[in-house]
């Protein structure tokens, strides 16, 4: 009996053995990594192309910053993370199947259009040369808005990575500084006003007003031949507060339907002036009134919404838009909200091409 206990005891401790072996192995066969050919992994991903949501079979040579797009290849499934330039996607925009990657790319990256999608996944990683553009430049804001020649010119706005070119109208200016969102440029010798244009990878924008004045109406001071002529409004035209540009901007109170207006002593021709050009500053009662920009005394006007307080705007009015007068003796700025508030105004004048 004992020999039969002792056999029995022997094959328990032998099947035990047997069992941990086969645990152990199982163990380590999920830690071994994906098989391989002998050189490469063969389960590593692999990208193919890159293709739109809209037209999925037809691949693409190029996409946006902010773009959602497919990325198609193989071994896909189990995709961690993708990158633009190491900038990574948002997990929460990223879905992934075995042989393709929904995803959307970053709004911001690095490179102006050279900007590599490098994929991970359990199995490895791989990288994939694509050109990913950023938007066309936009210009916001520039100052000064009007200065001599050699004067340098901050612009402000984004999507300037890149950029190759920044001229007054048709003039090549020198670039002294970049950023992604501001560029300070030199306004070139014999360019007194003129449009700005950027150029980048991704295209050229022109600024929506003109840099300079063409004809000064008021900088500092009104032009000779110039004076007041306003009605239920108090101007004050040597203000020293709230200024963009030089040491005075005109401070005036408006009354309901009041109007600031300045009128020339002699009419003088608008041959070749194609807009009205001045900057307004909201007080801190004046935002979202509203002002009707009147010329002559005439029928045909621009009415404008007032800018947030504290904010200087520039507005550039075409005269195609006041009735496209032929000569100018008055310029009339009219509330047009049935309001009390106070605004300033600054760098009054004519453009001209």
């Amino acid at each position: 009996m004992k020999n039969i206990l002792q056999l029995n005891t022997n094959k328990l401790l032998m099947v035990s053995m047997v069992f941990v072996i086969l645990q152990l192995f199982s163990a380590c066969k999920k830690e071994t990594v994906a098989p391989t050919d002998g050189v490469n992994n063969v389960n590593a991903p692999v990208i193919l192309d890159v293709t739109t949501l809209v037209n999925r079979s037809t691949p693409i040579a190029s996409a946006t910053y902010g773009d959602w797009v497919i990325i198609r290849g193989m071994n896909l499934a189990t995709t961690n993370k993708v990158e633009f330039s190491d900038i990574a996607a948002s997990d929460s925009l990223m879905y992934a199947n075995d042989s393709s990657i929904t995803v959307k790319i970053p709004s911001n990256l690095p490179n102006p259009a050279e900007n590599p999608i490098k994929v991970t996944t359990k199995n490895g990683s791989t990288t994939f040369n694509f050109q990913i553009l950023q938007p066309p430049p936009v210009i916001n804001f520039f100052t000064p808005i009007a200065g001599p020649s050699g004067t340098n010119v901050t612009i402000t706005g984004d999507y300037f990575l890149g950029v190759s070119s920044v001229k007054f109208n048709t003039t090549e200016a020198v670039i002294v500084s970049k950023t992604k969102t501001e560029i300070v440029a030199t306004l070139p010798t014999g360019v007194s006003s003129a449009y700005i244009f950027i150029t980048t990878p991704s295209g050229t924008v022109k600024s929506s007003v003109s840099f300079g004045l063409s004809y000064t109406i008021y900088d500092d001071a009104l032009a000779t031949g110039w004076s007041n002529n306003s009605y239920s409004a108090v101007p004050v035209f040597n203000n020293t507060v709230n200024v963009l540009r030089g040491t005075n901007s005109i401070k005036n109170n408006y009354s309901a339907f009041g109007g600031f207006r300045i009128k020339q002593a002699t009419t003088s021709s608008l041959t070749g002036f194609t807009a009205l050009k001045f900057s307004i500053f909201g007080g801190a009662n004046s935002s979202g009134f509203k002002v009707r920009i009147i010329i002559n005394g005439g029928a045909t006007t621009q009415t404008l919404t007032l800018p947030a307080a504290g904010t200087w705007t520039q507005y550039e009015i075409p005269f195609a838009s006041l009735g496209n007068p032929t000569t100018l003796s008055t310029i009339e700025f009219k509330e047009y909200s049935g309001k009390v508030f106070e605004v300033y105004f600054d760098d009054i004048g004519l453009y001209k091409p």
